[in-house]
């Protein structure tokens, strides 16, 4: 599991960068679109979508569902919130997408009979993209609690902002072989060990790691920036996001 970032990571400049494009990749344009037929609000909505399905997934899976009619169910929720505007009832002042879709789910799973989710089952919305068919090789909680599907929304939730903040490096020189370094575990003798391999000196495998760190850093806050409502909620939601993955 991943540790905090190191404190000195994105700092100045690089910070105030990534807040600089907060406006044009985030869930405040989808807030700030509430109530109008805006493309960049609906566009920016499924963005976020796509990148966030798996939690509701998991939610539903958890509240006691099994996979199929997860599936089938996800695949609605996400289509009704695309195509009716639900985000129109978003709370500008909660400001966080986590918290905005935990509700809607809750709300949606409590408006459907199991009648309704019959007949719509293969023929309905359907309209959104997901790769449900990749549900069972993700991410694996055997052990599914049903008694505490709101703490394990939280806890996947943890996971996919880490998974796509990760997935913004994988084009980092060496990256396989550098990430486990970010979860802690440095000594002199994995130093050694892989700087041998890839054939470099201890002192740029240090400097490596400290530039994969850093690039880590600035990568989680600029996705956790996409699903909150303004800048001053970042570093909170980043608190939030490392005491769940903690327990």
């Amino acid at each position: 599991m991943l540790t905090a970032p190191p404190r000195a990571l994105p700092a100045g400049v690089e910070y105030a960068r990534a807040m600089s494009r907060f406006p044009t990749t985030s869930w405040s344009m989808v807030v700030a679109a509430r109530g109008h037929p805006a493309v960049g609000g609906r566009d920016a909505l499924t963005s976020l979508c796509q990148a966030y399905w798996y939690p509701i997934y998991e939610y539903i899976r958890h509240r006691g569902y099994p996979a199929q009619d997860a599936q089938d169910l996800t695949q609605e929720f996400f289509a009704r919130l695309i195509e009716k505007n639900f985000a129109g009832q978003a709370d500008r002042t909660r400001g966080r997408f986590r918290s905005f879709l935990l509700g809607a789910i809750k709300h949606f799973l409590a408006a459907e009979s199991r009648h309704a989710r019959a007949q719509k089952r293969g023929g309905g919305t359907g309209g959104f993209p997901l790769e449900l068919g990749t549900t069972a090789n993700h991410y694996s909680l055997p052990d599914r609690d049903t008694s505490r599907p709101d703490k394990n929304f939280e806890r996947q939730w943890a996971s996919t902002v880490l998974d796509c903040a990760l997935a913004n490096l994988r084009t980092i020189k060496h990256f396989e072989q550098l990430k486990p370094f970010l979860t802690g575990g440095d000594s002199e003798s994995s130093y050694a060990l892989l700087s041998a391999e890839l054939g470099m000196s201890e002192a740029a495998l240090k400097v490596a790691i400290h530039r994969l760190r850093r690039r880590f850093a600035q990568s989680l806050r600029e996705e956790i920036a996409r699903t909150v409502a303004s800048p001053a909620q970042v570093e909170e939601e980043i608190r939030y996001l490392l005491a769940v993955i903690r327990g």
